[in-house]
């Protein structure tokens, strides 16, 4: 039999159509996959094995229909989307024992569409993080190279398809935890526009940055799945009432005459020398493809990481309230009065970084402080949306790498605060402008993935799946793949 584990969406939907396979073969198959690698991956918290090859065996009883192109195929789910009696985590201590009575609207979506969710995903506690080391769980590693980290704080989302465990998986993004996981293996991860899809069910972390999206191994697969998890939701005060267009529809069409800017900042200080390379060469791919690629200026950009860390632990340390050992989750056995419950529940629950934002939100909103920081964070943050909106007047997409570096060493890191918050500079000042934000492979450095950063207008998502697709089709780095999936030292 085909290496199951090795197709794309649309591969396997001709397989399940043509009746080569059932549904409960491919959750099977799956199933084995996650097992024969989980253990040097760990990607994930929670299998669904049951539940999802009961699904399989009623899909493969009603058809799968040749219009539906994701039905039957198995998804990944990251562990802060809330799934109805599957045990949803965050990867947090706090809520070791969570089991939701409601399904998010995104996995409504998902079940609409057929699809079959296999398990929860690992990543960073409340997803705060960069490299999904604050798991309370487990560590995930890099697919591509076990002794490093996947990224984060979608780290398991991203690692368990570059591995071959799902062929889709969807992570959340707040300040780049889609696309830096997506660049760290080699995979296309997009973080849609502000609004796109419902965080109805998505565990908050800063409401007004978070976003969720889809993790795939190509770009027409991301595109069939963003479709699916897209619209609006009466049940989100921020979903937007905006149609939901094919976004396939522009893959395949030409890049010529596309105006593309590479913001100077992105290429400066602090970007590794391998990385600046195959950014620079991915730009002179456009360029023979018949796009226009022009140095441009995002001058407030430089201040994103400070904005980001003040407004999204601001929003974090209000969101987490909710967290304190009454209605659900973990609760403190050492108490002798209400404070305690609340005080110690709350110590023991969380893990060191996320005190550390709750901590520096609730200083950043205190009297004493709330206009020197919160208050002039807002501002700067219009500034770095006007700085987009003066580029996005002239040009349709923007350019430059997703991280400044390659994936780097489990344990490396972890203890530098500042060093982490840093690694997230290049894609922090898209979620502060709302923008759609996605990563494609476009080279190598010392051995490890390089992701391109596209960024496009607001709802414009189509514009640069074509964009993607495109430098997809004129280059080979979607199809390398690491020693697990097969590929060659």
């Amino acid at each position: 039999m085909t290496k199951l584990y090795d197709q794309s969406l649309e591969q396997l939907h001709a397989l399940l159509v043509s009746k080569e396979i059932s549904a409960q073969d491919l959750t099977q198959a799956t199933f084995d996959r996650i097992k024969e690698t989980e253990d040097t991956m760990g990607s994930f918290i929670t299998l669904n094995e049951e539940k999802a090859l009961e699904m399989a065996k009623a899909l493969d009883e009603k058809g799968i229909s040749e219009g539906n192109v994701l039905a039957g195929l198995p998804i990944g789910i990251k562990d802060n989307i809330v799934t109805k009696d599957l045990r949803t985590t965050a990867a947090s201590k706090i809520l070791y024992n969570f089991d939701p009575i409601y399904d998010a609207t995104v996995m409504e979506k998902v079940y609409q569409a057929d699809m079959i969710p296999v398990g929860k995903l690992n990543m960073d506690e409340f997803a705060m993080g960069g490299s999904t080391e604050t798991s309370h769980f487990k560590k995930t590693t890099n697919a591509w190279d076990h002794t490093k980290v996947p990224g984060g704080s979608s780290g398991g989302s991203a690692a368990s398809v570059a591995a071959g465990q799902v062929p889709v998986s969807l992570g959340s993004d707040t300040g780049g935890s889609i696309r830096q996981p997506a660049a760290f293996n080699g995979i296309v991860g997009m973080k849609p526009t502000y609004g796109r899809v419902s965080r109805f069910g998505l565990i908050a972390f800063a409401s007004s940055l978070d976003q969720i999206g889809p993790l795939t191994r190509n770009v027409k697969d991301n595109a069939l799945t963003l479709n699916a998890i897209s619209g609006y939701d009466p049940k989100d005060g921020t979903s937007a009432g905006v149609s939901v267009p094919d976004f396939t529809a522009k893959i395949g069409q030409s890049v010529k005459g596309m105006k593309i800017a590479l913001p100077k900042e992105y290429l400066g200080e602090g970007i590794q020398p391998g990385v600046k390379e195959a950014i620079l060469k991915a730009a002179d791919t456009f360029r023979a493809l018949g796009a226009t690629v022009e140095e441009v200026s995002l001058p407030h950009s430089k201040y994103g990481v400070a904005v980001y860390y003040i407004i999204a632990s601001s929003e974090a340390s209000s969101n987490l309230q909710r967290f304190d050992g009454i209605r659900y989750g973990y609760r403190s056995e050492n108490i002798s009065n209400l404070e305690d419950v609340y005080v110690n529940s709350r110590s023991e629950g969380f893990g060191t970084e996320v005190k550390r934002r709750i901590m520096l939100g609730t200083f950043s909103l205190s009297a004493g402080y709330y206009d020197a920081y919160f208050k002039k964070a807002g501002q700067v943050r219009t500034l770095i949306k006007q700085d987009f909106e003066n580029v996005f007047a002239n040009y349709d997409l923007i350019i430059g790498p997703a991280s400044p570096t390659v994936a780097y060493g489990l344990g490396e890191n972890i203890n530098d605060p500042i060093t982490m918050y840093l690694s997230d500079v290049l894609t922090i000042p898209v979620n502060l402008a709302g923008l759609p934000g996605m990563s494609v492979p476009c080279g190598f450095s010392e051995g490890l993935p390089v992701g391109l950063q596209i960024i496009g207008k607001h709802f414009d998502e189509a514009t640069m799946y074509q964009a993607a697709a495109a430098f997809e089709q004129a280059t080979d780095f979607h199809t390398k793949k690491p020693v697990i999936l097969g590929g060659a030292n």
